[in-house]
C-alpha cells in the first residue's frame, strides 16, 4: 500500500483551479510576514513568491499580464 502520487497531483490540480486566487492571496501574504522578519531578503522572498504563483494554474506573471510584484 504506498501513495498514489498521480491521484494527489490530480487533486491538488483541480483545487488549485477551484482556489488558485486564494492560494495566490496566502502565497503573498506569507510573502509580506516573511519580509517582515527578515526584511534584509526582500528580493529573494519577492522571488520566492513569484515562482510559487507560477505554478498555480492561471496564475504567475507571464499568465496574470503584469510583472508578478505588487
Amino acid at each position: 500500500m504506498g501513495i498514489d502520487f498521480g491521484k494527489l497531483k490530480k487533486k491538488a490540480e483541480e483545487i488549485g483551479e477551484k482556489h488558485g486566487d486564494k492560494i495566490e492571496q496566502g502565497v503573498d501574504k506569507a510573502g509580506e510576514f516573511a519580509k517582515g522578519k527578515f526584511g534584509g531578503h526582500a528580493d529573494k522572498i519577492d522571488k520566492a513568491t513569484d515562482k510559487a504563483k507560477d505554478v498555480l494554474p492561471g496564475g504567475g506573471p507571464d499568465k496574470r499580464g503584469d510583472s508578478g510584484n505588487q
